[in-house]
């Protein structure tokens, strides 16, 4: 194409704003309409729209999966076990200590009551709204307030509901002039103003009142717990559908594998007969059908009549290539879901150290962001204020200036649990060199450990007082010198850091990639 046909085209685009099919040939790939792409038809719908389309649908098929599907329901247990653990504590960030510590003991005596159907404490909350978000995409926490005479000392429950609670299919002009919204009703500046649940759980066989019933519910009275993936999106989607396709299909090829090979495996012989009357092996009475059923003992060689003949079963084998399939197919459903293979799977025989620590990492990078982002943001914060709030409206903590000025009760700092790493004894000299050098404050190593570090000095002053008063010596902890070291193949020695040595990785014990240290 020379300038002057360049020129044109340009003009042409300009001037319509489209391009030709010559033109596309020479763009994206991904674009193109060509032999190998001419099936791949994408949409441009929002993905709201798709949610209340296919939501309902996408949805069931994720539970059914986590419900029946081994490798599902094992993602599902390690991902709430890793991201939650015993729970994502709150530290109180008041610099009263003493008020802090009458904050930090009427919350932990109210995490108890905090569960409005009594099965759970707050913590196991935590974990229940997080296997909600991997199953089903969303989660729904309504405030129950309660009264005096219900014996709470903060009258304050808290109630998880499930995504099907809101109709994805609800979409109308709400009340006056709000529109809803796939079941939640927006202002006219965009911001949640109810949302329109379900009295019942439209699935739940077990009800007969109020089936399809709504009730509007103000927003102020719910979190809706999700993780967006793109802008815009006010509904949730389960995080297994990347990976829904290969897990059904996969469960089925294992199912239809498993039956084929027990079917195989119950046919021992085949007997051919001269006459049908003849009774070989000592077979039974044929049944109407006509068959008749011998059994062999161990060992058991029998005598056949001329020109009779017996042939044993040999059940085909699944072949090489079953075990490298079934890995390839469970890698991909992995990176899909985000878990690492050795997890979904509690397949070790071919990870090593290195590997283990690296796909370790890798996952903790994410549960961090889902932990800070999704549960601390949309579910901690706001049931800390409000949790606040209505203990010093109860009366159970003493704050005057409260209604003045609560943000200067609200800040808090919420401590996630404690990584169990591969080789502990190298991550402690890590701290430790980090702390002497001035690189980590002492309180980030006690909250990394899941502790609060007011709770855990006082703990540590106790301690040692208790220790003084009984009059007892504790000697220093020494590492392992060279000649103990050689006295033990198991133990690594260790060589203790110095302020002039190089913090390099020499310093520290050397792990063979296909060992795993004890």
């Amino acid at each position: 194409m020379n300038l002057f046909s360049r020129i044109g085209a340009a003009v042409k685009y300009a001037a319509t704003g489209r391009l030709s099919m010559s033109q596309l040939a020479n763009g994206f790939e991904g674009a193109m309409a060509q032999r190998r792409l001419i099936a791949w038809k994408a949409t441009q719908q929002n993905l709201n729209s798709l949610l209340s389309i296919g939501g309902d649908v996408l949805r069931a098929r994720a539970r059914e999966i986590v419900r029946n599907n081994p490798y599902a329901s094992n993602a599902a247990d390690s991902f709430v076990a890793n991201a939650v653990g015993a729970g994502i504590k709150p530290s109180s960030l008041i610099a009263d200590t003493v008020l802090k510590d009458q904050i930090q003991q009427i919350w932990l005596q109210w995490t108890d009551d905090a569960d409005a159907d009594g099965l759970t404490d707050f913590y196991g909350l935590q974990a229940l709204a997080t296997r909600a978000m991997f199953e089903a995409g969303e989660c729904f926490i309504r405030f129950r307030p309660r009264r005096p005479e219900d014996g709470l000392k903060v009258p304050l429950q808290i109630q998880l509901l499930e995504a099907e609670m809101l109709p994805l299919t609800r979409t109308q002009i709400g009340t006056g002039t709000n529109p809803v919204r796939c079941g939640i009703e927006f202002d006219a500046i965009g911001r949640r103003v109810a949302y329109h649940f379900y009295k019942n759980h439209p699935g739940d066989s077990t009800v007969f009142q109020n089936q399809g019933e709504l009730v509007r519910v103000p927003a102020s009275e719910v979190l809706h717990i999700y993780r967006p993936q793109r802008p815009g999106q006010i509904r949730g989607v389960p995080w297994i559908s990347p990976a829904l396709v290969k897990l059904f299909l996969l469960d089925q090829y294992d199912d239809a594998e498993l039956d084929r090979k027990k079917v195989a495996a119950l046919f021992a012989g085949f007997i051919t007969k001269n006459a049908p009357e003849d009774s070989l092996l000592g077979e039974g009475t044929p049944d109407g059908d006509g068959a008749a059923i011998a059994g062999l003992s161990p060992g058991t060689m029998q005598v056949l009549l001329p020109g009779e003949d017996i042939k044993f079963s040999n059940p085909a084998d699944v072949g090489g290539s079953y075990e490298m399939f079934q890995y390839r197919t469970l890698l991909a459903i992995a990176a899909a879901l985000g878990v690492p293979y050795t997890n979904i799977t509690g397949d070790l025989k071919a990870a090593n150290y290195s590997s283990i620590r690296a796909g370790t990492v890798e996952f903790r990078r994410r549960l961090e962001q889902f932990q800070f982002a999704t549960l601390v943001f949309q579910m901690c914060r706001p049931v800390w204020k409000r949790w606040l709030s209505t203990a010093v409206l109860a009366g159970a903590l003493p704050m005057p200036n409260f209604a003045r000025n609560p943000d200067l009760y609200t800040p808090v700092k919420w401590i996630t649990p404690k990584w169990q790493w591969v080789d502990p004894l190298k991550d402690r000299q890590a701290e430790r060199i980090a702390q002497e050098q001035g690189w980590k404050a002492p309180s980030d190593i006690i909250e990394a450990e899941g502790n609060d570090v007011d709770e855990t000095f006082r703990r540590i002053a106790a301690d040692q007082k208790r220790i003084k008063d009984l009059g007892i010596t504790l000697g220093p902890l020494e590492a392992p010198t060279s000649s103990t070291s050689a006295s033990s193949s198991s133990t690594p020695s260790v060589q203790e850091p110095t302020p002039d040595a190089p913090l390099v990785a020499d310093a520290e014990p050397s792990i063979d990639d296909n060992e795993t240290p004890e």
